[in-house]
């Protein structure tokens, strides 16, 4: 978009799916400040709707999220602003996350083109992942002599465990999808002309999850490894008791019953 008032990111929503658009393309959909405040704002309205199941991110143009926008950072560098300007962008950044991650919605990251630093950790925080053949996954941290930032030691620590962590965010310069795949950070790949279709299917797919099951699968899987064996049974047992509370549970549970017989 080239009008300078149009909003650095936008939220549609068809339903039960929502789609966060990243809308920065001249700069490669970079977090700046403008974008962590909307991305925060997008984030907590997608919480509050419970009609919505599912959240979709994508980047608008032609890169996912090219990560924290360095010509904002290099400036404060040279003001010598850092702790204000960096802290002010990850406050309302990390705030975002924290929504994302809290959220009793599946978030489906659909990645095409540049997926680096913030941009690679924010495909990664996401509950699930799906990416474009050609997508390109850049730690691009260790080169800038920082450490990950965006929620980047969350979901890839998680998901692939320490000392594969740290062979990403220090020894390698970009990944493929295919080795994202084949890492478990990626749950599909597919051509870049099908990824629209495929992000759709996938979030149709996950959609047919009853809401009450599906935010507790969430937050039980999240919290799963901090937590202790009894604490975690008892998390469990908490939540599938809730679950069973449900109209919808009552309902499936009436179609079993009645194919039984």
């Amino acid at each position: 978009m080239s009008d300078a008032t149009a909003e650095p990111a936008r939220l549609s929503i068809e339903g039960p799916i929502a789609t966060i658009t990243l809308d920065r393309p001249a700069a490669f959909n970079a977090i700046n400040l403008a974008i962590a405040k909307r991305l925060e704002q997008l984030a907590t309205q997608v919480e509050a709707d419970q009609t919505i199941r599912v959240l979709v991110l994508q980047g608008e143009g032609r890169a996912f999220c090219a990560g924290g926008d360095l010509q904002t950072i290099g400036a404060a560098a040279e003001a010598d602003t850092i702790t204000p300007v960096v802290s002010e962008l990850l406050h309302h950044y990390h705030a975002f996350i924290a929504s994302l991650r809290r959220m009793p919605k599946i978030v489906l990251a659909s990645v095409h083109g540049s997926a680096a630093g913030a941009g690679m950790s924010l495909a990664f925080a996401a509950d699930l992942c799906i990416a474009a053949e050609e997508a390109r996954f850049t730690p691009a941290y260790a080169k800038l002599g920082v450490s990950p930032d965006g929620g980047g030691t969350v979901g890839v620590v998680a998901t692939v465990g320490v000392r594969r962590a740290l062979q990403i965010f220090l020894a390698e310069d970009s990944f493929t999808a295919a080795q994202a795949y084949e890492w478990g950070l990626v749950a599909k790949v597919v051509p870049a002309t099908e990824l629209a279709a495929a992000t759709q299917a996938l979030a149709q797919r996950l959609v047919q999850n009853m809401p009450a099951g599906l935010a507790a699968t969430k937050a039980l899987i999240h919290r799963a490894p901090t937590s202790s064996v009894e604490d975690q049974l008892a998390a469990e047992r908490d939540a599938i008791i809730n679950c069973m509370h449900t109209d919808e549970f009552r309902t499936a549970t009436r179609k079993f019953t009645s194919k039984d017989k």
